[in-house]
């Protein structure tokens, strides 16, 4: 806990102080995702002792199965949102298409969200995340939301997580830096605990569902043979690190150091991972704490959005590790 205990709604006034382009509307967004994000700490915290674990028989837009408390974070998420009058339109991992809230010219942004990152993790109580990108519109007198998401880059003007794990963790940027918040239970409110991140360098760790690892480019291969082999001058050998919750892995090299990885394999050919609300987001995070997020060929905030569940790969971390990984892919495709 931060020794001042400044809470997440001060540090927000302090920053509109300081950067007037994040004054009102946007934070009025951030205040009500730390309402969501304590209503999910809360349920997710008594899931077991209220019936909210397992599956509910259906799959989700990209083809996930759905776990009961998917469908209850996107629930809280949507209607937190929709209540501020501030959202046109929310993208969300748990919806097929996107959900038009207000056509009213205050209706400025579009939420693009993972409700529940990880949610393999719920049954056996492992971490998960909340996952949010905020994008300004482009124009507030037609209702086309979708039409606005599509055929531009995924720069956003707020990003970040939650992550609920042994503690609760809010991260999030404006493009000015990058601030961390935990959960004072007692309280009921997040408290300034990370102040201004930056993200190492370079790391000791790497996270990836190696399993696959048979199906990836040979380039990839020979940057996980490298990495661990044993050299000290050098750092290495490097240690896996892997939760299979996005946010989770994010968190840790984002605060250690380090790198995550899921590339194209043979399942998902133009990988996993989806843009507009798992890669976008923590890649405009990681840039903004001095970190790289690419595609191992482009920088992901550069690739044109062509459908709202668009998958990507995703390469993100510290920087000289995500340039090292790009070196190797790029050596085996000359």
């Amino acid at each position: 806990m931060s020794s001042c205990g400044v809470t997440l709604n001060r540090h927000i006034i302090e920053e509109e102080q300081r950067h007037p382009a994040v004054a009102g509307e946007l934070s009025e967004l951030l205040v009500q995702l730390g309402f969501a994000a304590k209503i999910l700490a809360r349920e997710i915290g008594r899931a077991a002792l209220v019936g909210k674990l397992g599956l509910v028989g259906e799959k989700n837009a990209t083809g996930d199965s759905q776990k009961k408390l998917d469908v209850f974070a996107n629930d809280t998420v949507v209607e937190a949102f929709a209540q501020t009058g501030l959202v046109a339109g929310i993208v969300s991992e748990e919806l097929d298409e996107v959900k038009e809230i207000s056509c009213e010219g205050k209706a400025r942004y579009i939420l693009c969200t993972d409700p529940l990152d990880g949610s393999s993790n719920t049954d056996i109580n492992g971490a998960l995340g909340t996952i949010f990108g905020l994008y300004r519109r482009s124009r507030t007198c037609a209702c086309d939301v979708r039409g606005e998401i599509l055929g531009r880059t995924a720069e956003q003007v707020a990003a970040g997580y939650v992550m609920y794990g042994t503690s609760t963790v809010l991260v999030y940027t404006c493009g000015h830096g990058v601030s961390g918040f935990t959960l004072d239970r007692e309280l009921g409110e997040f408290l300034l605990s990370h102040e201004d991140i930056r993200c190492p360098k370079r790391g000791h760790t790497y996270s990836a569902n190696v399993a696959r690892a048979g199906e990836w480019d040979p380039g990839i291969r020979k940057f996980i043979e490298y990495v661990t082999q044993s050299d000290r001058a050098s750092g290495r050998p490097y240690s896996l690190r892997y939760t299979g919750a996005l946010v989770a892995d994010v968190h840790r090299s984002l605060v250690e150091g380090g790198i995550y990885f899921y590339p194209p394999d043979l399942g998902h050919p133009e990988g996993k991972l989806r843009l507009l609300y798992e890669c976008a987001p923590l890649a405009s995070l990681v840039e903004a704490a001095g970190g790289r997020a690419s595609t191992g060929r482009q920088r992901i905030l550069e690739v044109p959005v062509k459908s709202i569940h668009q998958r990507v790969p995703l390469v993100i971390g510290s920087a000289d590790d995500v340039a090292l990984y790009q070196s190797f892919l790029a050596a085996s495709n000359r």
